[in-house]
């Protein structure tokens, strides 16, 4: 199977100066070919790959700054244009802005890479104009075949990510085949499970909160462009990414807990992208200019605690896990799950005495935590799905995050030409 492997990469001074090179490159080279579609688009024509790895070519021959860098790396992101523009639309693919954007580019031919053990906790691999790239090397990659490499600054630290084909076949049976398990997503706890299991930690003390709050004081007051501005940023990045990581790491590990645990597991479907959208303005009809209270700031508050949880990153780990352990992921709708009684099925919102605690109206079943109610009605949904259905679904329903090529090259090189429009 297909599979990404991701490390530190320890650069040399000039490695790491070429390779912002080389990403300052690839952002010019998207953001010419978006404009250059968006041209197209306004005229009524369209324009795919081919015709702008031609005039890529051509401008490789002209601009010295673009024929120092792999072009490998400048037509993979053509490529990567192209099927942005042709899954999402034009004008809804975005720049890529100098300071915003971390500088990423693939390197997609594996079989020219090679790579070597240093010792016990390092290794190297070779790229096109790179040359030997020392990295962390914290798992070993024996019998795996490198596919591509991708690398990526995330803060002031490099990574590479290796695109790896591990040799390993997905399992038809899971471990333990008659195990299911409902998961609940919450604010207040990140995961609860049907058996009853409250899974949550804390990414952030109390002590490094106060010392965000300390620093994005601290940059307010700054001047922009100053040296001062520019440590501060930094610091308030390393502590935002230690919560990044903290969180990765638990949705990681609780993951691989319930997929080898369980051979079904089932999700609500939970669109954090349309639930974390800021508050629409209410303006007054009575007073124009004005607007009206729309709960912004409350609005706001739970969009930060949604998230802080991790929903979608726990379900792109839960989904690439379940790969390896057989266990088929569902997901099921998720109206009135938190106000259902998983054990006679009456609905009544009065039923949540509060957040946490959960009595039925209806029947005289004891009160329980509201998260794990909602775990079992999802659970109940999910069984019922899966019974309904003809044949199995494959492993892993969801789509996964795997990291691959944006394509396959010989497809985008088959494209039909198309004749660029009359000026």
């Amino acid at each position: 199977m297909l599979t990404g492997r991701r490390f530190r990469v320890e650069f040399t001074v000039e490695q790491a100066e070429y390779a912002e090179r080389i990403g300052a490159a690839c952002r010019a080279v998207w953001n010419t070919g978006l404009e250059q579609r968006r041209e197209y688009r306004r005229r009524g024509a369209w324009m795919n790959y081919q015709p702008q790895a031609k005039e890529l070519a051509e401008a490789k021959a002209e601009q010295t700054w673009l024929k120092d860098v792999p072009g490998h790396c400048l037509q993979q992101t053509l490529m990567d244009l192209d099927k942005a523009c042709r899954e999402h639309g034009t004008f809804r693919v975005h720049w890529r802005c100098g300071r915003r954007w971390a500088p990423s580019f693939r390197f997609p031919e594996g079989d020219k890479m090679t790579l070597e053990k240093l010792n016990r906790r390092h290794g190297r691999v070779k790229l096109p104009k790179l040359g030997w790239v020392k990295f962390r090397q914290t798992r070993s990659l024996d019998g795996e075949t490198i596919r591509s490499a991708t690398l990526t600054k995330d803060g002031p630290h490099w990574y590479v990510s290796l695109l790896v084909d591990d040799g390993i076949d997905a399992p038809t049976v899971h471990a333990a085949p008659d195990t299911a398990v409902g998961v609940d997503r919450g604010v207040v706890v990140a995961v609860a499970t049907s058996g009853g299991e409250l899974l949550d930690r804390p990414f952030v003390t109390a002590g490094e909160q106060r010392r965000v709050a300390a620093l994005q004081r601290k940059l307010s007051r700054a001047v922009k462009g100053s040296a001062n501005r520019a440590k501060t940023r930094a610091a308030l990045a390393g502590l935002r990414a230690r919560e990044r990581h903290r969180r990765q790491d638990f949705c990681q590990k609780t993951a691989h807990q319930l997929a080898h645990a369980n051979a079904v597991v089932v999700l609500e479907q939970l669109p954090a992208k349309n639930m974390t959208r800021r508050a629409k303005p209410a303006p007054d009809l009575n007073n124009p200019g004005r607007y009206l209270p729309n709960g912004a700031t409350a609005k706001s508050g739970l969009n930060k605690a949604i998230l802080s949880k991790g929903w979608h990153q726990f379900e792109l780990a839960l989904t690439s896990v379940s790969r390896y352990s057989g266990t088929q992921v569902v997901k099921v709708p998720a109206a009135y799950t938190s106000q259902r009684c998983s054990a006679c099925g009456h609905v009544d919102p009065k039923s949540r005495e509060s957040q946490a605690v959960f009595r039925c109206t209806h029947c005289s079943r004891p009160a329980e935590h509201a998260d794990v109610n909602a775990a079992k009605n999802i659970l109940a949904a999910g069984l019922a799905v899966t019974a309904c259905r003809e044949s199995v679904a494959p492993v892993g329903v969801a789509e996964t995050s795997k990291q691959e090529p944006a394509g396959t090259r010989k497809e985008l090189l088959l494209q039909p030409r198309h004749s660029a429009p009359a000026a």
